[in-house]
């Protein structure tokens, strides 16, 4: 059973838009708001799966660039945690996903100063002259089976969390957490082995 009903709209949802026709969710699937899918940009088919008994509950944004995608695995918990997918973020089984936790497969800006300032001018809505973006550096982003990821947690690109690891509330990840492994701090660091 789920909220969601045959014209994929949330039970007394008060968002006026129906779940979008590429978010693929298995039985069971559980959602606050269709108002979490207000920045899908990739009208792929397959540019959000979501697993059985997936909970999204209000606060959640999936924000799906053109070619971005993701899959979110069986029984995993989203508690106002916002994804940002410009390649691919995979999201296992049994995950816990805290509020405010960013996970993000891009920088979504150069780092390089003079490309930033280029970047400004390509986003300037209003610019008559706007040149196009320059290149944006992307990395999938894998969470693994059974991860707790606290409240405030950023997860960057590249980073790949090991199944049954723990990131402590508030961590930066910049880089990859073996399995089964308790990490915090920013940058987070190994605090204990499970």
């Amino acid at each position: 059973m789920s909220n969601v009903n045959s014209l994929r709209r949330v039970e007394s949802d008060w968002w006026p838009d129906p779940i979008p026709p590429n978010v693929g969710f298995g039985a069971g699937f559980y959602c606050e708001t269709a108002q979490i899918f207000r920045k899908m940009r990739n009208s792929a088919p397959d540019a959000l799966s979501l697993g059985d008994y997936v909970s999204c509950y209000a606060g959640c944004s999936f924000s799906i660039g053109e070619n971005g995608r993701c899959t979110v695995g069986d029984f995993t918990l989203l508690n106002g945690a916002i994804v940002m997918a410009e390649e691919l973020i995979e999201i296992g089984r049994y995950c816990l996903i805290s509020w405010n936790v960013g996970i993000a497969d891009s920088d979504f800006h150069p780092i390089d100063p003079a490309q930033r300032r280029a970047d400004a001018l390509a986003l300037a809505p209003y610019y008559k002259d706007r040149p196009p973006r320059p290149p944006i550096r992307t990395a999938p982003v894998r969470i693994a089976d059974n991860v707790w990821i606290g409240m405030n947690a950023v997860i960057l690109k590249g980073v790949t969390i090991g199944e049954n690891s723990v990131v402590a509330a508030g961590s930066v990840v910049s880089k990859s957490v073996a399995a089964n492994t308790v990490v915090a701090g920013n940058p987070a660091i190994v605090v204990k082995q499970l």
